[in-house]
C-alpha cells in the first residue's frame, strides 16, 4: 500500500475540482491532489462539444472542452498533481481530525492519503430508466442523453436512426439537435411536466430551429420490441402526472433517450456519513460550503445540480478558498 499526506485531497476532476484546486492554490495551499476517475481531466465537459459556455467565467462563448481546457492548463501551469485513472472507494475519519481518503490505480495499486481537508466534488450522474417504472421488455436502444452523447460526440457511434427522447432536460434538449445534425430522425421529446426543465435558449435552438415537437404533459407508458426497440407508446397525463385514458397514441422508433434528471453523484458522502439534504440529493453545507463533518467541503453538482458550468466555477473558487482557510486554522502537515 502507498502512503502519503496532503493539505487537501480533491475527489474529482471536473469542472468543480479544477476550480477548487487553483483556489485552494492561490489561498495559500502547497500540497494539494486532485483524484480523477477518468483518464484525463475535464470531466463532463470533455463530451460537450457544443458552445454556450464560459460566457459569465471568461466572457466568451466556448464548448465544453474549451472550457475545461483553460482550467486545466491553469492547474498544469499552478503544478498542482493530479493522479487519473484513480478510483475513490472511500474516506474515514481519524480522532486527531485527520481525515484519509482510500483509492486505488493500476500503476500503484491501493492507496491511502492522509489530508487535513477534503473537497467533494463527484459531479453527478443520470437518473435511469428504472427509477420511471415505464413497463415493457428491455430491448436495445435505450439510453441515457448522457451515454447517447458520449457514444456520438467521444466514439463517433450513432445509438440508432429514429429517435423519441424522454425528458426536456438540458442534455436532452441538445442531443436532440446533435441526433438531427448526424442524421437521425427525431420523431419528438415528451416531458411529463406542464412546462419544459432545459433553458429556453435550448428549447430555440435546438427543438424549435429544427422543428422537432414538443409534447409536455405527456410520458412514454409501453415501448415495443423485443430485441430492438420498435416504437413507444406516449400517454398524456393530468396536473397529477396520471395517465389520461385515450390519450395514448405509438411513435414508431429504434431508439428511446432518457433525460428524466440529474443526481449527485453521493455514494462516498453517504459513506463518510455526512447529513444530507433530502431535497437536493447532496450534503447539507453552511455558509463556507463545509459539510456536517469538520473538514469535508463540497462544491458543484455533487451538492446540487446547477444550471450553468459557469456557477460551478464560481461555487468551487469558495470551496477552495475555504478549504484552505480551515488547514491553515487547523494546521500544516506535520
Amino acid at each position: 500500500m502507498s502512503r502519503r499526506e496532503e493539505e487537501v485531497v480533491i475527489i474529482g476532476g471536473g469542472p468543480a475540482g479544477l476550480a477548487a484546486a487553483l483556489s485552494a492554490k492561490k489561498a495559500g495551499c502547497e500540497r494539494i491532489l486532485i483524484l480523477e476517475r477518468d483518464k484525463e481531466l475535464g470531466g463532463i465537459l470533455n463530451q460537450c462539444i457544443h458552445n454556450g459556455f464560459g460566457l459569465h467565467t471568461f466572457k466568451e462563448e466556448l464548448t465544453g472542452p474549451e472550457y475545461a481546457d483553460r482550467y486545466i492548463q491553469m492547474v498544469l501551469a499552478e503544478e498542482i498533481s493530479c493522479l487519473l485513472r484513480t478510483m475513490v472507494t472511500n474516506i474515514s475519519l481519524e480522532e486527531d481530525g485527520w481525515k484519509v481518503v482510500t483509492a486505488m490505480n493500476k500503476d500503484q495499486g491501493l492507496l491511502e492519503i492522509r489530508t487535513k481537508s477534503v473537497i467533494l466534488a463527484m459531479g453527478c450522474r443520470e437518473r435511469p430508466r428504472g427509477a420511471l417504472n415505464i413497463p415493457g421488455y428491455r430491448p436495445a436502444g435505450i439510453y441515457s442523453a448522457g451515454t447517447a452523447q458520449y457514444y456520438v460526440n467521444m466514439e463517433g457511434r450513432m445509438p440508432g436512426r429514429t429517435v423519441v427522447i424522454l425528458g426536456s432536460g438540458d442534455i436532452g434538449l441538445i442531443m436532440a439537435r446533435r441526433m438531427v445534425l448526424e442524421g437521425a430522425k427525431v420523431q419528438c421529446v415528451a416531458e411529463l411536466r406542464p412546462y419544459s426543465g432545459g433553458l429556453k435558449r435550448n428549447i430555440v435552438q435546438c427543438l424549435d430551429d429544427f422543428g422537432i415537437p414538443l409534447y409536455l404533459s405527456t410520458t412514454v407508458s409501453a415501448i415495443h420490441g423485443r430485441e430492438r426497440v420498435e416504437g413507444v407508446t406516449l400517454t398524456r397525463v393530468d396536473e397529477n402526472g396520471k395517465p389520461i385514458p385515450g390519450s395514448e397514441w405509438e411513435v414508431p422508433c429504434d431508439t428511446l433517450l432518457l433525460s428524466c434528471g440529474l443526481i449527485p453523484e453521493n455514494e462516498l458522502t453517504v459513506g463518510l456519513g455526512a447529513q444530507m439534504d433530502a431535497k437536493t440529493n447532496g450534503p447539507v453545507v453552511n455558509e463556507r460550503l463545509e459539510c456536517s463533518i469538520s473538514g469535508v467541503f463540497a462544491c458543484g453538482n455533487v451538492l446540487h445540480v446547477h444550471e450553468l458550468v459557469d456557477h460551478v466555477s464560481a461555487e468551487a473558487d469558495k470551496a477552495g478558498r475555504f478549504a484552505a482557510a480551515y488547514v491553515q486554522t487547523e494546521g500544516r502537515l506535520i
